[in-house]
């Protein structure tokens, strides 16, 4: 092989495993856990990181970018979207200059060793109350990514939105979803924005929350994903037998109307309640242990839905712990998957951060990256391509 031949080859090889490395995904799981803080009464977030590592959950969302939490992931290996809280939209989208600073305070300098892999602008913003924030998101969302690209990050990071089930104007039968009239000229461009920079559609989605507001016509073990008759999409000829999976291909159905067929959803938030006020139908703790049992089950098939087959389901399920400081209803405070002081609220299979546990954390582990076969077989191949090279110079 002549030496221009060559060299023309080793950029290619460069180029593809480049290209593949490189990808930007900020979920890279199946199952995630929101670690929500809003109470004065929850373990450190060092004994949250070893309980997350002695669960094995891997991916976590936060709604802010704490500076303790931030640290104590460090070296962790856990993937973490942070959240720009909805108080910030308004200033970081009047400019470039103040997404860099808020950047710049709250991620660049956690990185690499704390494995920040998203920042969520905002939460639940449009089909809000606060038509300001609804003109802000798409602003900051763009600064944001612009303050990302200038650090060269955003290979790394995703930039993305959650939304409530606000956005939408129907969602039954799934077929049927369309955003409303009144969000859908402010979603249009933040979804056009988003699949040009590869960022999924992110939904909070709660069947807890569809049963309790119409328990008389909800079977539970539908929403529960116990067996039941299930629901037949007239359109589609689809049968669901769950509503997490009609909730999600309600959200692919939208996208699909207006004009976004192949973006994927994740959803960003899922849960039931243990507890709740006497009008709070299905707030209990069985129901509680069932949903997130078979949630958990479900999205360990890494299957996708019956509209989307072929996109495996990815969710992060609300919450890490309840949190007696929220403020509503007694179930706001009552979606915990486990007790303040580390222990289970109900057993899916987890183990507490108990001295029964007998979780494997407290061995030394190695750094983020160390374990992602890419990295390892990018560096061994260009080592290889090199040596290759220098030989060929030299003959």
């Amino acid at each position: 092989m002549g030496f221009s031949s060559f060299f023309l080859w080793l950029l290619l090889i460069f180029s593809i495993t480049s290209s593949n490395v490189f990808v930007v995904q900020g979920f890279k799981g199946t199952y995630g856990v929101n670690y929500g803080r809003i109470a004065n009464n929850l373990p450190s977030p060092e004994s949250v990181a070893k309980l997350l590592r002695a669960c094995k959950i891997k991916n976590i969302r936060i709604y802010d970018a704490d500076h303790e939490v931030l640290r104590a992931f460090k070296g962790s290996g856990i993937e973490i979207i942070v959240g720009l809280p909805n108080e910030y939209l308004k200033d970081i989208s009047v400019g470039e200059d103040r997404a860099m600073n808020w950047v710049k305070e709250n991620v660049e300098p956690f990185l690499p060793g704390t494995s920040i892999v998203g920042i969520a602008v905002g939460n639940e913003i449009l089909g809000g109350t606060d038509i300001e924030l609804w003109e802000a998101l798409l602003p900051a969302a763009k600064n944001v990514h612009a303050a990302l690209r200038r650090l060269g990050l955003t290979k790394t990071i995703q930039v993305s939105s959650p939304h409530s089930e606000a956005v939408f104007a129907n969602s039954y039968p799934p077929s049927a979803c369309t955003f409303r009239e009144d969000v859908a000229p402010y979603m249009k461009p933040l979804l056009q924005f988003f699949w040009q920079i590869g960022s999924p559609f992110y939904i909070n989605a709660y069947p807890f929350l569809a049963y309790k507001n119409d328990p008389e016509h909800i079977d539970i073990n539908y929403a529960l994903f116990k067996k039941n008759a299930g629901i037949v999409d007239t359109k589609t000829n689809l049968h669901y037998d769950n509503m997490f999976e009609a909730q999600v291909d309600a959200a692919y159905a939208a996208l699909e109307k207006a004009g976004f067929p192949k973006m994927e959803v994740i959803v960003s938030e899922t849960g039931w309640a243990s507890h709740g006020d006497e009008n709070e139908a299905g707030a209990t703790l069985q129901n509680a242990k069932t949903y997130n049992y078979n949630l958990r089950k479900r999205l360990a098939k890494k299957k996708g839905t019956p509209y989307r087959p072929k996109v495996v389901a990815r969710a992060y399920v609300f919450a890490l712990f309840n949190e007696n400081s929220k403020p509503g209803p007694t179930s706001e405070r009552n979606f915990g998957l486990f007790k303040p002081d580390g222990s289970i609220a109900y057993d899916i299979g987890f183990h507490g951060l108990t001295s029964s546990s007998g979780f494997s954390s407290r061995r030394p582990f190695r750094g983020p990256g160390s374990h992602h076969w890419a990295s390892s077989s990018y560096s061994l191949l260009l080592t290889s391509c090199l040596a290759v090279l220098l030989l060929t110079l030299a003959s």
